[in-house]
């Protein structure tokens, strides 16, 4: 879609910023809470916040019992709805509090959507829990089939638990409430909500804390946020709420599509706020492509009859003022491939790993192997797939002997990568060989009448493909003849870019162990793996292979200068991430851009995974992201896919995807990518 200006403001790409609110309590006291609640949405305000959300019956307090039934009170309720619908008008800010409000000769326990200056929908709750320390039936009549209108300070507006709220001029900002005890029911009243359109699920809640209650709490939220493919705003009553038989701690978590965004502090003494940007159009992208969430979507509202269906609420776009050029106010991993968390970077590395293992150690049952071919460069995907062989053959009580492994020099091996091969081959003790291609690619190029063999220094791609073909014809020949099948060794990065030989060449193996792998992951496995499984010298040829410039040795040196993959493709950091949010979900290259910048635009701030070394934490501009943005749409959009539609087998590894033919990637050979380089060159500004 067309970006509106400022190209950095989080508004405009898709992004909603939310706050849940935890306000100090004042039991019974609407004014004092219609204050606390002013001073919350004016910060909130100055935040650049688009939606804040406040805890149930904020404004005259949950734990107040048999005052509920109080005129005085309900009055008073409605003069505080009034002062802080002005100031959530006077902030920009659409403001969801909780409230009891009468509606005919019944009270109900309420979430009240304030915005232009007034009431625009009041959501009853739908389950009224009437069980151990709860007893709201005394007071509430339940709101699950109410539908019609209400008068709420002074304005009459939608009222009813059926509703999906849409602000205008805003693609995807759409949202629905609950409160509270709806959310621990079998099913969710959000869980409707999310399939007529909600992207964004709200719930008010009291909710008084009890030992493990905020862990119950936190997986509740998580796991809808998942299920309903929507963001989740929770925000519970915290201090000064009545403690006559009942604690409060005041838990605030923001959640989206099962990842936590924030969390707020329990247990505070002071009013606060928990931000964090919603990703309502990945959320959309996410439910488009997930065929599954559309047929629960339409099966929802065949059998619905008319009354269950929910309405639709616009809310002018000009409620709010033009957002804020800031930073985005959630996690953004610059490597999403990688975790920054330490803790789930081993995790995904161990089970990577065993993927990998596991899938290899499958085909060799299945055709009987014993022995396998490898080339070994001594770079990182090499030495990382035959890690992999290793512990399969270990799996399956096969000798080790039996990975047969072949470096092979060509005219631009340096003695580093080549004794570090050897080096590995050694330590790991697979059966290790050595077989210079020189003398055969010198033939085939008199053959064909290259240059190079005039000796004249022309190294083109066919001085390349000469050299990355015959390695590859050679393994397939050493396979036959020693009853073996050849191991790929080609990652997901080099699939996407195409950086490969293709046909006999390192684009083709029986089976490849990393074709589900991208480069920035496999340098933290091979890191993990000398940390887990190998130690001594083992550990330090793996750590030397890691500080080894990435080069497919193809073209000698020159000027002392070897041939550098990342100057010719990108940065591997930059490709991987564009990739990711491009295959997975389907962002438009101003999207990837906007993203790319906020992730990598300064290497001071932010998370960097577990053990990255100083040199490899770099930062980029604007431009430099887009120049290579550009390079990358052509890569993957255009020239390379021949190369992905003919792959051979290997396992899926990462949630980004794979880009197998027979998975999660299905593209024309002959495709042009002009839709996507347009709309990076129109919608991304230079700087």
């Amino acid at each position: 879609m067309a970006r509106t200006s400022p190209f950095h403001a989080p508004r405009n790409q898709g992004f909603v910023r939310v706050a849940a609110a935890t306000p100090v309590v004042h039991p019974a006291d609407p004014t004092a809470n219609a204050l606390e609640h002013v001073a919350l949405i004016e910060q909130a305000g100055r935040q650049g916040a688009d939606l804040i959300v406040f805890p149930e019956l904020s404004v005259s307090g949950y734990a107040i019992d048999d005052l509920l039934m109080q005129d005085a009170l309900l009055d008073g309720v409605e003069v505080a709805l009034s002062m802080i619908a002005a100031a959530a008008q006077q902030a920009g800010v659409i403001a969801v509090v909780g409230a009891p409000i009468r509606q005919g000769d019944a009270l109900y326990n309420c979430a009240v959507v304030l915005a232009g200056g007034r009431a625009r929908a009041v959501v009853p709750k739908t389950f009224l829990p009437n069980y151990r320390e709860y007893y709201e039936k005394r007071w509430f009549s339940p709101g699950g089939e109410v539908r019609g209108s209400a008068r709420v300070a002074g304005n009459w507006c939608w009222f009813g638990p059926r509703v999906v709220l849409e602000v205008e001029d805003r693609p995807g900002f759409t949202f629905a409430v609950e409160i509270c005890e709806d959310f621990w029911s079998p099913l969710p009243p959000s869980t409707r909500a999310a399939l007529a359109g909600a992207r964004i699920l709200l719930n008010l809640s009291a909710s008084n804390v009890l030992i493990g209650k905020a862990d119950d709490r936190a997986l509740l939220c998580a796991s809808q946020s998942a299920r309903a493919m929507a963001g989740y705003v929770f925000t519970a009553s915290g201090w000064g709420e009545s403690t006559t038989d009942l604690a409060w701690d005041g838990q605030a978590m923001i959640h989206e599509m099962g990842a936590k965004l924030a969390e707020g502090p329990r247990f505070s003494m002071e009013s606060h706020l928990t931000l964090a940007d919603i990703d309502v159009e990945r959320i959309g992208l996410e439910r488009l492509r997930t065929g599954t969430f559309a047929d629960c979507a339409r099966d929802e509202d065949r059998r619905a009859s008319e009354d269950d269906r929910f309405g639709r609420i616009v809310i002018e776009a000009e409620d709010a003022p033009a957002g804020p050029t800031t930073d985005l106010i959630r996690p953004l991993d610059r490597f999403p491939f990688v975790p920054d968390d330490p803790a789930r970077l081993d995790r995904d590395c161990y089970e990577a790993f065993n993927i990998q293992v596991q899938g290899l150690m499958k085909r060799m049952r299945a055709t009987h192997g014993e022995r396998l071919v490898i080339g070994v460069s001594g770079g990182l995907d090499s030495t990382q797939a035959l890690l992999v062989a290793c512990r399969a053959f270990d799996r399956l009580g096969l000798p080790r002997t039996g990975i047969l492994a072949w470096t092979m020099p060509g005219f631009a091996t340096s003695d580093g990568t080549k004794s570090n091969a050897w080096a590995l081959m050694k330590a790991l003790g697979v059966t290790g060989a050595e077989l210079d291609i020189r003398p055969a690619a010198m033939t085939m190029l008199e053959g064909i009448g290259h240059p190079f063999a005039r000796g004249e220094p022309v190294h083109d791609i066919t001085f390349e493909n000469v050299q990355a073909g015959l390695r590859t014809d050679y393994l397939f020949r050493l396979a036959n003849q020693n009853n073996a099948f050849v191991l790929g060794t080609g990652d997901l990065s080099e699939l996407a870019l195409g950086w490969a030989t293709y046909g006999v060449g390192d684009h083709m193996s029986h089976y490849n162990v990393n074709g589900g792998v991208a480069k920035t992951l496999i340098r933290h496995l091979i890191r993990w793996v000398a940390a887990r499984e190998h130690g001594g010298e083992t550990a330090d040829i793996l750590h030397a292979i890691l500080d080894t410039e990435i080069s497919p040795e193809l073209v000698p040196a020159m000027d002392g200068k070897i041939q550098s993959t990342e100057a010719t493709v990108g940065p591997y950091a930059l490709n991987d991430f564009f990739l990711f949010y491009i295959s997975r979900f389907g962002l438009e290259p101003s999207r990837v851009a906007f993203l790319a910048h906020q992730a990598w635009k300064d290497a001071s701030r932010g998370e960097w995974p577990a053990n990255t070394p100083d040199d490899e934490k770099v930062e980029y501009e604007l431009k430099t992201i887009k120049d290579w943005l550009r390079k990358f749409l052509i890569r993957f959009f255009q020239t390379s896919q021949f190369k992905r539609s003919a792959l051979p087998n290997g396992p899926k590894v990462v949630t980004g995807g794979s880009l197998s033919p027979r998975g999660d990637w299905r593209a024309p050979s002959d495709s042009v990518a002009t839709v996507w380089l347009n709309e990076l060159e129109t919608q991304v500004p230079e700087a």
